[in-house]
């Protein structure tokens, strides 16, 4: 395999090889410290990353506030001083080699606040801001402000084009590189766009060749594109490296760094990922965001999916072929549905799921009492840790709400992540993965539960396998 080239990224010539970050707690100081350390780009997560007490015990997120508005302030002050503890932890990892990023989705809730309260508190330990899960038209000015550079993940030259044109144009220095995410393959929540088949994978190269052509217009011919999601054996990517028509190009591993001595994820969460087959992970539409995202199909997402199976639509009035009546509630109030779906309706009440819940799009869900029950009391503690969730239609404005129904079908996301990522459950929690997770069963790398360090990994990454 031909050689790797050192890269100028943040400031620094830096082998092409950044590692993803992943949220909450995935991506740590000690991992994304470890990856600089060894000569890469190591990316911390900022999205309620973890902070510790003066012995350097994990201090757990509780929320104390009373009302939605109260506990998001809180999460704001969580993230913040989460945020300076992992830049100060990577910072110590590095050995000063390499470069330290932070990732922060700009559709979390107080993602300005965040990266302002961090970027602020820990000066001169951050080199770049990477971001996506939105248009972050703002992350380049908020970057240029500290003096670091930023790297918008798009999966599109068109969006790109959007976000420059309409912001990224004024701040041409401090553009560090452009990171493609591929849609279909990437893990966590990706950018497909409402044109895009999400069954249909589409060839990443035809797409970031557009994306660098793009660049090319605006003058951005030496700015490095970071090749995302669908990444693990260099080797199968070899023509692009040095590629005269993609030029610089770095690549970026999300899935691969989960399994290292220096991820912070538990045994059984690593031991779950060396089982994995193809087809285990599965892109859906359940996350509060609205975005799709890659997730395995474990307990917690089958859950997710035969909930919306339990699902029909109703009428407030009898209309046409919704002229059967429906008692719903504690009081029966009735609502109108089709014969036909009356009868799938009573087959599920006589399973057992006899709470009928409804969703902003005029459904009902039907799951049991406890799960009704618990769908309720999260949604009433919500924190706000999205600027928009369709789960608890918490809004980050002044009235607080979306102003639409909570969406019984999606779930608390805080909560989930916090749980895979601090404790043993992986099975009834959401647990992220890239779509070639399954590859950890197959690659010899990994044979009779190895486990490398983030050193030996990647040596292996450069290696071409």
């Amino acid at each position: 395999m031909k050689a790797l080239k050192p890269l100028p990224m943040s400031g620094r010539e830096v082998l092409p090889l950044v590692e993803g970050g992943k949220g909450i707690a995935v991506s740590n100081g000690e991992s994304s410290g470890a990856w600089a350390a060894a000569g890469g780009i190591g990316t911390f997560s900022g999205v309620n990353a973890d902070s510790y007490d003066e012995n350097g015990n994990l201090l757990p997120q509780i929320y104390k506030g009373k009302t939605r508005r109260e506990r998001h302030d809180e999460l704001i002050a969580f993230g913040i001083q989460g945020g300076i503890a992992q830049a100060r932890m990577a910072h110590e990892a590095s050995n000063g080699q390499g470069r330290i990023h932070m990732n922060v989705l700009w559709e979390m809730g107080g993602a300005e606040h965040i990266l302002h309260g961090v970027l602020d508190g820990a000066q001169g330990l951050i080199h770049g801001v990477t971001c996506g899960a939105g248009m972050p038209y703002k992350v380049a000015e908020i970057a240029v402000r500290y003096g670091v550079h930023y790297y918008p993940i798009v999966s599109s030259a068109r969006a790109f084009r959007a976000l420059w044109l309409r912001a990224y144009n004024k701040f041409r220095d401090h553009l560090g590189g452009v990171v493609y995410e591929d849609p279909w393959l990437a893990g966590g929540h990706n950018g497909l766009s409402n044109s895009e088949d999400p069954q249909k994978p589409e060839d990443p190269f035809p797409r970031v060749l557009a994306l660098r052509q793009m660049m090319n217009s605006f003058g951005l011919t030496d700015t490095p594109i970071v090749m995302a999601g669908g990444v693990w054996w260099l080797s199968e990517w070899e023509d692009w490296i040095d590629n005269p028509d993609l030029g610089p190009i770095a690549f970026q591993y999300g899935t691969r760094p989960l399994l290292t001595q220096e991820s912070p994820i538990s045994a059984a969460w690593k031991k779950r990922l060396l089982e994995l087959k193809p087809g285990d992970v599965f892109l859906n539409r359940f996350s509060p965001t609205g975005f799709y995202s890659s997730a395995v199909k474990n307990p917690f997402l089958l859950d997710l999916m035969a909930r919306s199976e339990r699902q029909i639509a109703y009428l407030p009035k009898p209309v046409g072929e919704h002229s059967a009546e429906f008692p719903v509630g504690p009081r029966g109030r009735p609502v109108y549905v089709t014969d036909t779906d009356k009868v799938r309706a009573e087959g599920w009440l006589s399973q057992g799921f006899t709470v009928g819940l409804k969703t902003p799009d005029s459904t009902l869900v039907f799951v049991t009492p406890q799960q009704s029950e618990q769908i309720l009391r999260d949604q009433v503690d919500c924190m706000g840790c999205l600027s928009a969730c369709g789960f608890s239609n918490w809004m980050q404005n002044e009235a607080g709400t979306t102003g639409k129904k909570a969406d019984p079908r999606s779930f608390c996301i805080q909560k989930t992540l916090q749980a895979v990522s601090h404790t043993d459950d992986c099975e009834n929690q959401l647990m992220f993965a890239g779509h070639n997770a399954y590859r950890f069963a197959s690659d010899p790398y990994y044979a009779n539960g190895f486990i490398p360090t983030v050193k030996q990994l990647i040596e292996r990454i450069a290696s071409g396998y």
